[in-house]
């Protein structure tokens, strides 16, 4: 099994470099766009990346709906995603988009920690329920926050209603076994501490896995697995791969946006 061939995206994508340029931009417009609305920079911790964006919806909040970005947990920051709160603020979700310390610098256990003071912040700022999506390595992190053990205070853990991981990498062993794991230093200990599909789903935190039909297998089967070790749903969007899966949140009327956001 050549494991750097099965979790390589990008070289199955089709224009796959022009991706990162056009979601950068997409999302400097959408925050110029929303002006006032848009609260930047906002700190949630010490570290340099701890640091996350709030995005108001035109009128009193529904809740809390908080986006986590992917990258492999190697790159990215929340300043790529902004245009994708388009599609919960349209139905009167605030958006928050947090950044967290990526590997080298932090393990997977820190990223967690560090996801959970960020919700942990975000929820001081906002009430009502919260849902919580995110995307590959994002969407990771967004099951890890839907486990029994996610670092969230009990509070803030029994208003999390809605999880929806996208692409999640769920079974972190394989990843193990990628030449990534020279800056993510993954061992037997933290694959087993943060390997979602090998941990116990909160009761009360409705989950859907969400996957593109045109993704790796891989990937398709890293979101069965988890569908099927917390007997929760999961969802193949037809003709959709790992780069443009996530996008339709920026569209209010699509299935991804409708499951998001409720």
């Amino acid at each position: 099994m050549d494991w750097d061939r099965a979790y390589a995206n990008g070289d199955f994508i089709e224009g796959a470099a022009d991706y990162p340029p056009k979601w950068a931009a997409a999302a400097a417009t959408f925050r110029d766009a929303l002006g006032d609305r848009a609260r930047l920079d906002l700190p949630y911790g010490p570290g340099a990346r701890n640091r996350l964006d709030l995005f108001l919806p035109d009128g009193a909040p529904r809740g809390l709906l908080v986006f986590i970005h992917g990258g492999y947990w190697l790159g990215f920051g929340r300043e790529s995603w902004s245009h994708l709160a388009a599609g919960p603020l349209a139905h009167g979700w605030t958006v928050a988009m947090p950044s967290y310390t990526l590997a080298p610098e932090a393990r997977i256990a820190q990223m967690t920690r560090e996801v959970g003071q960020a919700i942990t912040t975000a929820a001081d700022m906002v009430a009502g329920p919260i849902h919580v999506a995110g995307h590959s390595a994002g969407g990771h992190l967004t099951a890890r926050m839907a486990c029994a053990n996610a670092p969230l205070p009990p509070a803030v853990a029994a208003r999390i209603v809605r999880a929806v991981p996208v692409s999640p990498l769920a079974d972190l062993g394989p990843i193990a076994r990628t030449r990534m794991n020279e800056s993510l230093a993954l061992d037997a200990a933290e694959i087993a501490a943060e390997s979602p599909a090998y941990l116990a789903r909160r009761a009360h935190t409705e989950t859907l896995v969400w996957v593109g039909g045109q993704e790796r297998p891989s990937f398709l089967w890293q979101a069965r697995l988890l569908s099927e070790e917390w007997a929760c749903p999961w969802h193949v969007e037809p003709g959709q791969h790992h780069f443009n899966v996530i996008e339709p949140l920026a569209d209010a009327d699509s299935p991804l946006t409708q499951a998001v956001a409720g």
